[in-house]
């Protein structure tokens, strides 16, 4: 057998997501038409921002909705593109990082799921990122996001997990990094090709902000009404997490005059619970 070869991140990753990390997509359903369930009518366009495999894309694309769909990974632009044509959909797939983003119009929704936002590399980009949306965004839209906080990444991403499908192995440990304040997961990939199998190596880390920085960051990007659920309400069964380990937000942009926005979203109202 090989050494284990260099890889892009999120490669592997992307290409075998959807055989190994589902068992959390009834819980994602369950706070998506809860929290977004009130503006769902009202939305005409929107975008799915790191979008991996597109799953969430394809299901905005079913509410009838215009979509676009925006990824850093190009193997993940390649499987949502994919995904969306086999389920019939029209997505319009964009690779950029979701820090600097730009779409050709402004949408009224923006999704942001999965904890994809805990991905970028410094604390400080999530002011980025927010900016990014507000701008993407009509007054009045909605920017719908989660994270992993870091009870989550101290106490359930160390340790070592293994999971095996036809033609792969996937060997995951996982450790937090106090000093950096970081969760990191060493991805070991076995893969069978023609015969033989190859080994390859992956890293993903995940930074995390307390309630009050993210606050201030959407803020300080436009936004107001900012709203957060614990992920324990939709989690059930072997999907369910302690309390504070992942939040989901709900935070709307500023609005103008009517005269000055074609947002329909002016008068759209979030749920409270």
């Amino acid at each position: 057998m090989p050494g284990a070869a260099a890889n892009r991140p999120y490669a592997l990753l992307a290409q075998y997501y959807d055989h190994f990390f589902t068992s959390h997509l009834l819980a994602y359903r369950r706070a998506r038409a809860r929290i977004l369930g009130k503006i769902f009518p009202h939305a005409r366009c929107a975008c799915d921002l790191a979008c991996g495999t597109g799953t969430t894309a394809v299901e905005l694309a079913h509410r009838g909705l215009r979509v676009f769909a925006v990824d850093l990974s190009p193997t993940m632009c390649g499987l949502a593109r994919e995904k969306a044509r086999r389920a019939g959909t029209t997505v319009t797939m964009i690779r950029s990082d979701m820090r600097t983003f730009r779409l050709p119009e402004k949408v009224h929704l923006i999704t942001c799921e999965y904890d994809a936002v805990n991905h970028v590399p410094r604390k400080s980009d999530l002011a980025r990122v927010a900016r990014a949306a507000a701008r993407a965004l009509y007054p009045g839209g909605y920017f719908y996001f989660d994270v992993n906080n870091r009870r989550h990444l101290e106490t359930n991403w160390p340790g070592t997990s293994y999971a095996e499908k036809r033609g792969v192995v996937m060997i995951m440990r996982g450790s937090y990094d106090r000093r950096r304040a970081k969760g990191c997961v060493d991805l070991g990939w076995f893969v069978r090709e023609r015969g033989c199998w190859r080994r390859f190596e992956e890293r993903v880390e995940e930074v995390w902000w307390t309630a009050s920085e993210i606050r201030r960051a959407l803020r300080a990007a436009g936004f107001r009404s900012i709203r957060a659920w614990d992920a324990r309400l939709f989690a059930r069964g072997r999907a369910r997490l302690p309390a504070g380990c992942r939040t989901f937000y709900l935070a709307q942009k500023r609005l103008v005059e009517r005269s000055r926005s074609n947002s329909p979203l002016r008068t759209a109202h979030a749920p409270h619970y």
